[in-house]
């Protein structure tokens, strides 16, 4: 399985699954055009994606979805509450999209796709569990306020996981944001803090992930060097010196290093 972040942040959040001849995306959070020059340089295109997976319905894993199912027409597989908040509005969309309850699984090729329900201040808002033929899974989960049990069953177990990693606390308080905005953030169903996501990288280490990718770093609130050196400082505190640890970038890199 190769497993790539197109993007990463809240401008933008697309990921990029190859396994054999099936290639997915998770998400479609920039124009269309930007998702087709990512995959040019990865030796793709939007001509070989069989299917987009919505995590929910915010612009930033949105945006390109009208383009795409203009040009297109890409299966996207979304939850009933998104797709009753962005579909109905769309011109385009409605031909493509795929309605589902929130826990739902689909078959694409020669990998399966299972959703876990994730909270976010979103109609919905779901992670996924990626498994192909060999029995290599991958996780994603971000844009969640605190981690359910729910979360964690499903995400253990897998081989790669994409954590969120959003915000250093101290940065987040003493930032530029207003306070309405720095509350729903900290809040329940807001986004995951660098600390939070090192305790749930830790636990899913000893159920045997041996690579993780920190995801969707707030530009304002956090950076790639704060996010790392909590989770890796978990890691290795714990014993895990082995464990594979990068931050996505805000552009193309590569999740899955062999």
């Amino acid at each position: 399985m190769q497993i790539y972040t197109l993007f990463s942040g809240s401008s933008g959040n697309c990921v990029y699954v190859k396994d054999k001849n099936t290639e997915i995306l998770i998400d479609a959070g920039k124009s269309a055009g930007a998702i087709e020059k990512s995959l040019t340089a990865l030796d793709s295109s939007l001509y070989n994606i069989k299917s987009i997976f919505l995590t929910h319905e915010h612009t930033d894993h949105t945006a390109g979805l009208e383009i795409i199912s203009k040009k297109h027409h890409i299966p996207v597989h979304m939850t009933s509450p998104s797709y009753e908040r962005i579909v109905p509005s769309s011109a385009f969309l409605h031909s493509s999209a795929k309605k589902h309850d929130t826990r739902y699984e689909a078959e694409i090729g020669s990998l399966k796709v299972r959703s876990f329900e994730i909270p976010h201040d979103s109609m919905m808002n779901v992670g996924y569990i990626i498994e192909n033929e060999e029995g290599e899974r991958f996780g994603i989960a971000t844009d969640m306020g605190h981690v359910t049990n729910e979360i964690e069953e499903s995400l253990t177990g897998c081989n790669y996981a994409l954590i969120e990693s959003n915000h250093d606390i101290p940065m987040l308080k003493s930032g530029p944001y207003p306070y309405f905005l720095k509350q729903r953030i900290l809040s329940d169903r807001g986004h995951l803090s660098n600390e939070c996501c090192a305790e749930l990288v830790t636990r899913l280490a000893r159920s045997g992930t041996s690579q993780f990718t920190l995801a969707h770093l707030s530009r304002e609130n956090n950076t790639p060097d704060k996010a790392f050196s909590v989770t890796r400082a978990a890691l290795d505190d714990c014993g895990f010196t082995s464990v594979k640890l990068n931050v996505a970038s805000p552009i193309v890199s590569t999740l899955v290093h062999k």
